[in-house]
Parts: C-alpha cells; sequence; structure tokens
C-alpha cells in the first residue's frame, strides 16, 4: 500500500526506475520498524515480565501462598509460572522447616530453662500442642539432702513427666499468694503428661500436708529417705561450706554429749525422725499414696529405685540401666551423654561432695538416739532400711 502510493503521488508512472528506488525504499522502511518492533519487546516488554516473576517469588509470607497465586503482579505466561511456582514452593517448604526447626529448638530451649535447667513455653496456654500449665500431680516432699535432686534430674527424661527445676516453697513459704501464682509456675504439659515439682521442706512442715490435700486429695508423694545420722551429717557440711564460722557438729548435736542428751531442736537432727513427721501426713494421705525412696540404693542401684518410682506413678519403665553410670570421682551415678548433648549429666558439685570427719563415737551414739523411731518407721511403711 505505501508502495503504490507513493509511487502514484511522487513520481509518474512511466519512470520504471524511480519506481524501482521507491520499492526499495519502501521495503528497508518496513524491515527497520520490524526490527525495531522485535528489539523493542524483548528489550522493554520481556523485562518487565521477568520483573514480575521475581516480584512473585520475592513474596515469602507462608500463609499468603493462596493469594499469590491469585495476583496481580503474577502476570507470567502458564507454562513459566508452573515453573515459578515450583521453584517458588521448595524455596518456601525449605524455609518454612527451617523456620520450624528454629522454633522446635527455642522451645526444647525454653522449656529446660522454666524448669531450672529446665524450661518456658509458648504463651498460648490453650494450644493443644504445647499443652497448659496444670498444678501437680506428684510432689517430692523430701528429704532434705536425701536425695531429692537426683530423684528428681533422673525422673524428668522420662517423656511422660515434666517437673519444675526450682523448688517453689509452695506449701510452706508461699501459700499466700495462691493456687493461681503456683500454677504459673508450673511447665507446660499435654493431657498425658505428669506435672511434677519437688521441695523437700514440706516433709517437716506441720501444715504442708493439710495444704496440699486441699489442693488434692489425690496427689501422689515421694519421700526420699536416708541414714538419718549420714543425713544429719550431709546437712551439717552444707551448711559448713556456706557458713565457715559455725559451731562444730558435737556441739550442735547433744545438748550433753556425756549424758547422751540429743538436742532435737536442732533442724539436721530434728528432719531424721521420720516417723513423727510421716504421723502427721497419714492425718491426710493414705499411705498406699506416699513412695518412699532409699537414698542409699539410689546411689547403688539408680535404675531399679527409678523403676519403682515410674510404676508408682503409673508410667512405662523408660528409665533403666542404659540411662546410668557410675561417676568414680563424685562416688555417685550420673545420666549418660543425651543426644542432644555432648557431655554426660552429672549433678552439681554440690553433690557427692566428701562429708566432715566426726568421731565414730559421736556416729554411735546417734545411731542409738535414732534406732527407735527407725524401728517404727520401718513397721509403719513395712520396709526395712537396714540403717541400724
Amino acid at each position: 500500500m505505501a508502495y503504490r502510493f507513493l509511487s502514484s503521488r511522487i513520481v509518474p508512472s512511466s519512470n520504471r526506475l524511480s519506481r524501482r528506488f521507491i520499492f526499495i525504499f519502501t521495503i528497508s522502511l518496513s524491515f527497520t520498524y520490524l526490527c525495531y518492533s522485535i528489539l523493542f519487546c524483548s528489550g522493554t516488554i520481556m523485562p518487565n515480565q521477568r520483573l514480575e516473576e521475581h516480584r512473585c517469588v520475592r513474596l515469602k509470607p507462608i500463609g499468603s501462598k493462596k493469594l499469590l497465586q491469585k495476583s496481580h503482579y503474577c502476570t507470567i505466561s502458564a507454562k513459566t509460572r508452573g515453573t515459578s511456582d515450583e521453584t517458588r514452593v521448595v524455596g518456601l517448604t525449605a524455609n518454612h522447616n527451617g523456620n520450624q526447626s528454629k522454633q522446635s529448638v527455642s522451645q526444647k530451649t525454653q522449656a529446660r530453662n522454666s524448669d531450672g535447667l529446665d524450661h518456658k513455653q509458648p504463651n498460648n496456654t490453650n494450644s493443644p500442642k504445647y499443652g497448659n500449665k496444670k498444678l501437680p500431680n506428684a510432689l517430692i516432699v523430701g528429704v532434705k539432702k536425701g536425695g531429692t535432686r537426683a530423684v528428681l534430674e533422673f525422673i524428668r527424661i522420662h517423656p511422660d513427666v515434666r517437673a519444675l527445676g526450682t523448688e517453689p516453697h509452695f506449701f510452706d513459704r508461699n501459700y499466700d499468694k495462691g493456687l493461681d501464682w503456683y500454677r504459673g509456675l508450673m511447665p507446660r504439659t499435654l493431657d498425658s503428661q505428669i506435672t511434677m515439682e519437688k521441695t523437700p521442706s514440706y516433709f517437716v512442715t506441720r501444715e504442708a500436708p493439710r495444704r496440699i490435700s486441699n489442693m488434692s486429695r489425690e496427689t501422689k508423694l515421694i519421700v526420699v529417705v536416708r541414714n538419718p545420722v549420714t543425713r544429719a551429717i550431709s546437712d551439717y557440711t552444707q551448711t559448713l561450706s556456706k557458713k565457715p564460722d559455725i559451731p562444730s557438729f558435737e556441739d550442735l548435736a547433744f545438748k550433753n554429749r556425756s549424758q547422751g542428751l540429743v538436742d532435737t531442736s536442732w533442724n539436721a537432727i530434728r528432719i531424721g525422725m521420720y516417723i513423727i513427721h510421716l504421723e502427721n501426713w497419714l492425718q491426710y494421705f493414705r499411705l498406699s499414696q506416699i513412695h518412699f525412696v532409699s537414698g542409699e540404693r539410689l546411689i547403688t542401684d539408680p535404675a531399679g529405685e527409678l523403676g519403682r518410682v515410674q510404676d508408682f506413678l503409673g508410667l512405662k519403665r523408660i528409665i533403666t540401666d542404659k540411662h546410668f553410670y557410675f561417676n568414680r570421682t563424685k562416688g555417685f551415678p550420673c545420666l549418660k551423654k543425651p543426644e542432644s548433648s555432648s557431655q554426660p549429666r552429672c549433678l552439681g558439685k554440690s553433690k557427692g561432695r566428701t562429708h566432715v570427719q566426726i568421731d565414730q563415737e559421736v556416729i554411735e551414739q546417734l545411731g542409738e538416739f535414732y534406732r527407735p523411731f527407725n524401728v517404727k518407721f520401718y513397721e509403719m511403711v513395712g520396709h526395712d532400711f537396714r540403717w541400724d
């Protein structure tokens, strides 16, 4: 059309040379326009399309995945979109899994911190994934220097047990703060898990049995007992490490040593009179609700003692010999290296420490003092701990 128009308007029809020139000029002009169009499409339109591809791929929020596919930003072709979607899904999935892994590690770490080693959990208290904070089903109530920390650390490796690591002292010192405050201290647990805490001073606190019974009459109680003479020496050793200027063990243990008069007002002596404290507990709880752990056997046979604890709590026996090894330096069993740790898990420096040397005659005098209390205790619980 352009050729005919120019040839009719510009030159006479008889001039063939001019027609050929106009024809060639018209072809050149058309070819130039075609090349320009091709370059324009590839240089201007296609980069915009690639930009839209990147714009789609870079939108990361997983919750917007379905919305992203319908967005007006994603204007690429169906074939290209399919390839891009596959790349985006892989990238988002990897990112999502990475975030989940980091979140899981964070939750486990927080959980351990809230437990004293061990442990906060996510703030969503109603989430079935993380459980709820509940009042404890079981308590380690005593006795001080009997081995309560060891029992807590050993039993808490059971997957169905969640335990508070610190001692809350709710039923002896903080009772006026209320049960809601107490519940708030607990780790989150699922319905299938047991919530536990330990405070050894409960056993010798006169008000503790009544207060725990008011919380729940079905609470299970664990008492770790030990030869009362050895326990008193261990108690004194701990106090001496904190207060080096206190009187000698003999001076504190006796009102008159020559006459064999023991000072039962001294807390280290009074705690070991187990039968007196137990009688107070039996006013509120059945004997079947109380399990007694031998502090001596906890050292020589930790798996056996923990097996009986698991039975008492209604748990499957998961903690066995394979979880323990004997640390000769501490003279105490330790947990073997967990999969999540590079080192074995032993109790703190204060556990298994060397006791102060006490005259053998003093030990024998105290043994005589405790014997009648021990005999009554054996008869009451139906087990001879062989301390005499």
